[in-house]
């Protein structure tokens, strides 16, 4: 795997707060605020710092912060500490580190 850094296309900083509709290509890493919807094919990163209000549809979503809202991943959800969810998963790979609070429902599917 290349290193995360060079694979980063966008960043919404700690600090940042964003509203609306989010569709882009590449990885994106949220570590401010975000309310809205977004969608890709792609990678979210979502840092411990991040507070998220959306509904998530894409490749792979990694997730250590806040988030709220229903995730559909076509490939995988990672939560790593000190994540806190609350809402819905649909993804083929669902992992849970140990120490995320984690409310709600999961749905595994073979293809999303």
């Amino acid at each position: 795997m290349k290193n995360q850094a060079e694979e980063i296309t966008a960043i919404i900083e700690k600090g940042c707060r964003f509203e609306g509709n989010l569709s882009f290509n590449g990885v994106v890493r949220i570590a401010g605020e975000f309310t809205g919807s977004i969608f890709t094919n792609d990678t979210l990163i979502v840092t411990d710092t991040a507070v998220i209000n959306a509904d998530v549809h894409a490749g792979v979503i990694v997730i250590s912060g806040t988030v709220k809202g229903n995730l559909r991943a076509g490939s995988r959800v990672e939560m790593k500490k000190p994540a806190r969810f609350e809402g819905t998963v649909i993804s083929p790979n669902l992992i849970v580190e140990e120490g995320v609070i984690f409310h709600g429902e999961t749905k595994i599917k073979d293809q999303v």
